[in-house]
C-alpha cells in the first residue's frame, strides 16, 4: 500500500508538471501576447483614448464578473468530485445548468446598463456614450468566456481553458485594430474587442463540447442549483476581491482623475500584474488538486503539493520582479514616452505582487477545502479595505494613491489567509516554509 501511494503522489505531482508547463506556456504567450496588444493600442491611440478604452473594458470585466454568480469557481469544486465519483448526470447537469444560469443573468445585467446609460445620456451629453455601450455589450461575452474557461479547467483540458481568450482573443484585436492604426478611436477598439470577443465564445464552445467524456452524453442531467449556490455565492464574493484589486482602482482613477491619468496608470498596473502570472498558470492545475485531495483526505499530500507549489512560484517570480523595477523606465516607455512617469507607482504595484506570490495560494487552498465561507469574509473585509483606501487617496496622492491601496490591500488578505490556511488545514503554503 505505501508503495501503491507513493506512485500516486508520483503521478500527482507528475500530472501537476504537465499540466502546469502547458498552462505556463500558454499564460506566458497569451502575456505576452496581450502586454504587446496593449502597447500597441497605446501607441496608436494615446493616453486619452487608450484610458477611455480600458476604463470601459474595465466595467465591462467588472460587470461580467458579477454576471458569473460565483459558478465558475464553484465549477473547479464539482467537476473534479463528479469526475472522481463518476456522478456524470451531476456533471453534465452542472456544466450545462450554470451555463444557463450565466448566459441568463449577464443578459439581464447588460440590458440594465445600457438602460441606464442611455438615461445618463440625457442629462449628460458629453458621455462617450458609443464607447460605454460597445463596453456594456461585451458583459455577457466576459461572463460566458470566463464561465467556459473554468469548465475546461475543470476537466483538466488547460489548452482549451487559456488559449481562446489569454491568446487568440488579443491576436484578434491586434489584427483588427492594425488596419485603422493611424485613426484607432476608443469606439473603434471596443468594437473590434466585442467581435473578437464573440468569435471566441463560439470557437471556445463548440471545442469544449468535444471534449465532455463520453458517458455525459448517454445520461439524464441531474440539476442540484441549491447544492451549487450555497458554494458559488461565498466564492462569489472570493472571487470579487480579485476583481476589486484588479479593476476597482482603475474605475476609481478614471472617474476621479479622468481618461488620461487612468491611460497612465493601467499601463503601470498591467506590467505589475504580470509578476504573478506564474502563480496564475501553477493555479490552473493546482486547484483542482486541491480539492481532490481534500476529498481523499491526503493532507500529507496536500503539503507536499502545496511546498511544490510554492517553490515554483517564487524565485522565478521575483527575478522577473526585479528585472520590471531595474528597467522600468524602458519597458513603460514602449507604451510611449507620456507613461514612464507611472514608474514609481508600478514599483509599488510590484511588491504587492511578490506578497501575493510569496504567501502560495491561499484562496484557492481555502475554497477547494470548503472553507469558502471563511474566505469570503476575509475578501469582503479586504474589498471594502480597498474601495476605503483608494477614495482616501486617490484624491490627494493621484495614481500613487491608488497604487498604494492596492498593494497594501493585497498584502493585507494574502497574509490572512495564510494565517487562516496554517489553522483552519494544516498546512503551510509560503515560500518561507520551505526553509
Amino acid at each position: 500500500m505505501p508503495i501503491k501511494n507513493k506512485f500516486a503522489k508520483s503521478d500527482l505531482l507528475l500530472s501537476l508538471f504537465r499540466g502546469a508547463a502547458i498552462a505556463l506556456g500558454l499564460q506566458l504567450s497569451g502575456i505576452a501576447v496581450s502586454y504587446a496588444m496593449q502597447v500597441l493600442l497605446a501607441r496608436w491611440m494615446g493616453a486619452t483614448q487608450y484610458g477611455v478604452y480600458d476604463y470601459v473594458i474595465s466595467i465591462g470585466t467588472f460587470l461580467g464578473f458579477l454576471a458569473g454568480l460565483g459558478l465558475p469557481n464553484c465549477l473547479l469544486r464539482f467537476i473534479p468530485e463528479y469526475s472522481v465519483k463518476e456522478d456524470w448526470g451531476k456533471l453534465r447537469g452542472i456544466v450545462w445548468g450554470s451555463w444557463r444560469y450565466v448566459f441568463t443573468s449577464s443578459i439581464l445585467i447588460a440590458f440594465i446598463g445600457i438602460a441606464i446609460l442611455v438615461s445618463w445620456q440625457r442629462d449628460n451629453s458629453e458621455v462617450a456614450l458609443v464607447s460605454f455601450l460597445l463596453g456594456i455589450s461585451t458583459v455577457p461575452l466576459w461572463a460566458l468566456i470566463r464561465h467556459q474557461q473554468e469548465m475546461a479547467r475543470g476537466i483538466k483540458r488547460m489548452a482549451l481553458a487559456y488559449f481562446p481568450s489569454k491568446v487568440m482573443f488579443p491576436l484578434l484585436v491586434v489584427v483588427g485594430a492594425f488596419y485603422y492604426r493611424h485613426h484607432l478611436s476608443s469606439s473603434k477598439a471596443l468594437a473590434i474587442a466585442f467581435l473578437s470577443l464573440s468569435l471566441v465564445l463560439v470557437s471556445q464552445l463548440w471545442l469544449f463540447s468535444q471534449q465532455m467524456p463520453r458517458q455525459c452524453f448517454n445520461i439524464q442531467p441531474i440539476y442540484s442549483p441549491k447544492e451549487w449556490f450555497a458554494v458559488a455565492l461565498p466564492l462569489l464574493f472570493n472571487g470579487g476581491a480579485f476583481v476589486v484589486l484588479s479593476q476597482t482602482d482603475i474605475i476609481m482613477t478614471g472617474a476621479i482623475l479622468g481618461s488620461f491619468q487612468v491611460g497612465i496608470y493601467s499601463a503601470a498596473f498591467k506590467t505589475a500584474s504580470a509578476v504573478s502570472f506564474i502563480l496564475a498558470a501553477v493555479n490552473a492545475i493546482a486547484a483542482p488538486m486541491f480539492a481532490t485531495l481534500h476529498a481523499q483526505g491526503d493532507y500529507k499530500g496536500l503539503q507536499k503539493l502545496t511546498a511544490t507549489v510554492a517553490r515554483w512560484l517564487f524565485y522565478p517570480s521575483l527575478v522577473f520582479a526585479l528585472f520590471l523595477i531595474v528597467f522600468a523606465d524602458r519597458v513603460l516607455g514602449l507604451f510611449g514616452s507620456e507613461f514612464v512617469a507611472a514608474r514609481w507607482e508600478m514599483t509599488i504595484l510590484i511588491l504587492g505582487q511578490l506578497v501575493n506570490v510569496g504567501t502560495g495560494s491561499v484562496g484557492y487552498l481555502m475554497e477547494m477545502t470548503g472553507h469558502h465561507n471563511k474566505c469570503a469574509y476575509v475578501f469582503g473585509c479586504s474589498a471594502i479595505l480597498n474601495v476605503m483606501l483608494n477614495g482616501i487617496l486617490i484624491p490627494t496622492l493621484g495614481i500613487m494613491g491608488a497604487a498604494i491601496a492596492t498593494a497594501v490591500t493585497m498584502a493585507t488578505w494574502n497574509i490572512w489567509l495564510h494565517q487562516l490556511v496554517v489553522k483552519h488545514i494544516g498546512v503551510q503554503p509560503s515560500i518561507i516554509s520551505t526553509f
